[in-house]
């Protein structure tokens, strides 16, 4: 029988060589015994041939017992074999964990590439009968929202609320309310709960920040920057900028939530001609005091005068690599770093995810609109055709599942032979939606990005678990993520 080596990535870190083995998504340290074995059999080779040439009767048991062994971990298969197929669907209707309120789909920005209110825009401000859809959530929808969420998350210990715009704090009312009664609805169900906010800081009050502080709130702020970058695309609708409204008001809530609640994280949209990520990462934590930033290239169309070009995708990869190099600096060292793209691709390395959908859309997470609609996440709220049921009547089981049968890896071709498919899983779905008119479309677009930000996190990975392996024991969990953030959302 012949046997040949299964989908991998090898990589050196530290002079120690790595695999990483896609169909598992697991990650080995090689010897010489398992690289001469993995060598050998790379292209394909005959079991009984390889059998027949071996050395003394010692030294093959050695090399036998690590060759069954990387056929255990996968890494090895009988040539021609074929995989059974992954089934589509978890067991169904699948519990909920995170319900995203979007609370008003107004703001009171303009940003240039916001993709609910640009050029990229889904959502649909007019109802089916020609009627404008309700601007703000009401307190009603929430709870209803709420007891909808306790509803369906049978078998969860732990759920959370994401609050979502527009701008979020346009809505404050509703969201103290929905807290309130959230909190009381988990003491009767007995299951812990988190809240997540997403907002622009225009709003950020002295009070606002006591309530999001005493109810521990993971927050996450959007911002692009220092004020060049920040007033480039971010302005209010007269075109004024908003650095100089947003930096105090920011300080204030870090400075009040320090030692109290999750860590302040800031969310930066990357676009054309805006200052290196190390620049944007430095004056986010040293100067405004941020615990963590994270970063994601603009979602849009192409044309675009803000999309990013194919030279500044290859330097924002060289950013990224500079932070990457002191995060594992920080992390050999024992000491903390912000740079939370690579903590969450190192925490699903480490934890061997192997996604069959991008994201928790249609899954564990769903959106509610300020009616009560379901959308398949906030960034689908109101696009119609994207719609999985509203609160009333509940989720479309047979709508969902379709959703999310177009949606799994296994019928996305381009998929099959990349290596970094258990992190990517194709891409966003809105992003999809967007370049190709089809949200379960492969994000082809980006293959490279994910392959060499893939191979820079492995690197990243091996370079920890050989200078401090301890450390990786801290993404065993969810250390350093904000309570209740189940996802980050974007805007």
């Amino acid at each position: 029988m012949r046997y040949v080596t299964e989908l991998h990535r090898r990589f050196e870190a530290g002079g120690v060589p790595f695999i990483y083995v896609s169909p598992s998504a697991s990650i080995l340290a090689l010897d010489d015994v398992s690289t001469a074995v993995l060598d050998h059999f790379a292209t394909g080779a005959d079991l009984e041939e390889w059998v027949s040439t071996q050395g003394e009767e010692e030294e093959f048991a050695e090399r036998y017992e690590v060759f069954e062994g990387l056929v255990t971990q996968g890494l090895l298969k009988p040539e021609g074999e074929v995989a059974p197929a992954a089934e589509p669907l978890p067991p169904m209707p699948y519990p909920l964990t995170t319900l995203v309120l979007n609370v008003t789909n107004k703001c009171n920005l303009a940003c240039t590439y916001c993709y609910e209110f640009g050029e990229d825009k889904l959502a649909d401000a007019l109802r089916k009968n020609g009627d404008a859809r309700r601007s703000r959530m009401s307190s009603d929808t929430a709870r209803k929202s709420i007891d909808f969420l306790f509803e369906n998350s049978a078998g969860r210990d732990e759920v959370s609320l994401t609050f979502f715009g527009g701008e979020t704090l346009l809505n404050f009312d509703t969201i103290r309310d929905a807290v309130l009664y959230a909190e009381e609805r988990a003491l009767e169900c007995g299951k812990r709960l988190g809240f997540a906010l997403t907002t622009n800081a225009t709003l950020l009050t002295d009070e606002i920040i006591d309530f999001l502080v005493t109810h521990r709130f993971g927050v996450n702020v959007s911002i692009d920057g220092g004020a060049g970058d920040q007033d480039r695309h971010r302005t209010f609708k007269s075109g004024k900028g908003t650095y100089d409204e947003i930096a105090p008001r920011i300080r204030r809530l870090i400075e009040a939530n320090r030692g109290e609640g999750p860590p302040i994280g800031a969310r930066v949209t990357l676009t054309e001609g805006a200052a290196s990520v190390q620049d944007t990462y430095e004056h986010l934590v040293e100067e405004l005091g941020f615990y963590q930033v994270g970063f994601a290239p603009v979602t849009s169309a192409p044309g675009r005068d803000y999309a990013l070009a194919d030279t500044s995708m290859d330097a924002l990869l060289d950013g990224f690599r500079a932070l990457a190099d002191d995060y594992v600096e920080a992390a050999i060292n024992d000491t903390h770093h912000g740079f939370s793209n690579i903590e969450d691709l190192l925490r699903e390395l480490h934890q061997g995810v192997n996604k069959a959908h991008p994201c928790g859309a249609g899954l564990g997470l769903l959106g509610v609109s300020t009616e009560g609609d379901l959308g398949l996440c906030h960034r689908f709220v109101e696009s119609g055709e994207h719609e999985v049921g509203d609160l009333e009547s509940g989720i479309d089981q047979e709508k969902r599942q379709q959703f999310l049968r177009d949606g799994h890896i296994s019928n996305k071709p381009e998929c099959q032979t990349c290596f970094a498919r258990p992190h990517c899983s194709g891409g966003c779905y809105h992003e999809a939606q967007v370049r190709y008119g089809d949200a379960s479309h492969a994000n082809v677009h980006h293959c490279d990005w994910v392959r060499a930000w893939t191979d820079l996190g492995l690197e990243a990975y091996g370079r920890i678990a050989v200078g401090n392996p301890k450390f990786l024991d801290r993404l065993d969990g969810k250390q350093g993520a904000p309570a209740g953030a189940a996802m980050e959302v974007e805007v």
